[in-house]
């Protein structure tokens, strides 16, 4: 099977032409999430298309389409449900009906997130386990559940999707979704220039001549004895475990896989989650597996062309 994936993130986008389960071509564009949705999506056809030339694919051959996207989506009905200040015009947005009359191709939708969990599971870091919970750190937070063999949804499309919006801190930083100290909200690349800006002693830190603001930079500057960075790396680490806890109590999971592109700075993360899951998740079972992600970039891409492969199957029983 062949199939066209696209990774649609706050950041950035990637995409990708997959053959068989193994990614031909991929190629990563700035998201422009300010963008009217309409017309990024007249871009991404062409990109998709432009992919095929590369791989020297005829169009025709092609099975389907495959997006993860990052908000709540109708995966039955591949309709976008929300926008979260993301592509204006997205929210309500017929990605199904798009992809039929634009492309040529049925679609499988999901939440970027539920994506690359599902990509893990089949070929990363979670084989083996089918209960699972991924939790992803990046511009935003994202989290997505396989439990007992089954990806959780739910009636409305939410079910394991909002780790990013679980409460960490009463009556904390005002959120995009409306509520009030989610973990996105108090840790993550959207909000690190606000952190770092709200901290006294950030004016005569490092990171205030590191160029571009990042958790790269942050992590790294921490290492290196920077009190303000060490500080951000701190708050950020207790957010990001402590939103992995109510997962864990939420879901009941064997094993909990990190992935985003924070994880660039994994040997600095895992091992406090480890430490911090250990001393406070309740699992009178036993310990949690706390594992990276394998797929890196990948996984959303790669899950989404499972996501493809069941959608046909299911089409054809």
């Amino acid at each position: 099977m062949i199939a066209l994936t696209g990774d649609v993130g706050g950041s950035r986008i990637k995409l990708a032409l997959v053959r068989d389960g193994q990614i031909v071509v991929r190629r990563i564009e700035p998201a422009r999430s300010d963008v009217a949705w309409n017309l990024r999506l007249r871009e991404l056809a062409d990109s998709w298309r432009s992919l095929c030339r590369e791989a020297q694919v005829e169009f025709a051959l092609v099975d389907g389409l495959g997006i993860g996207f990052p908000s709540l989506v109708d995966a039955a009905g591949t309709r976008i449900l929300d926008e979260w200040g993301k592509f204006p015009g997205c929210a309500g947005f017929d990605l199904g009906a798009w992809a039929r009359n634009t492309l040529g191709l049925p679609l499988a939708l999901d939440n970027d997130a539920r994506a690359a969990l599902v990509g893990e599971w089949r070929q990363g870091a979670g084989r083996g386990s089918n209960d699972l919970v991924m939790i992803t750190l990046g511009t935003g937070i994202g989290a997505a559940v396989v439990m007992e063999g089954r990806v959780l949804r739910g009636a409305h499309g939410q079910a394991g999707t909002l780790g990013g919006h679980l409460t960490v801190h009463h009556g904390g930083r005002r959120c995009v979704c409306g509520n009030l100290g989610c973990a996105e909200a108090e840790a993550s690349t959207a909000v690190l220039r606000e952190l770092a800006l709200s901290r006294p002693d950030y004016p005569g830190s490092a990171l205030a001549e590191a160029g571009e603001l990042d958790y790269a930079a942050v992590f790294r500057l921490a290492g290196e004895g920077d009190a303000c960075a060490r500080a951000l790396r701190d708050h950020s680490l207790s957010v990001w475990s402590a939103a992995a806890v109510n997962l864990i109590h939420a879901y009941d999971p064997e094993r909990v896989i990190v992935g985003g592109g924070i994880m660039r700075s994994a040997e600095a993360i895992l091992p406090e989650f480890e430490r911090y899951l250990h001393a406070h998740a309740h699992t009178a079972w036993g310990r949690v597996e706390i594992v990276p992600g394998a797929l890196g970039d990948d996984a959303a891409l790669l899950g989404a062309y499972q996501l493809v492969a069941d959608r046909l199957g299911s089409a054809s029983s």
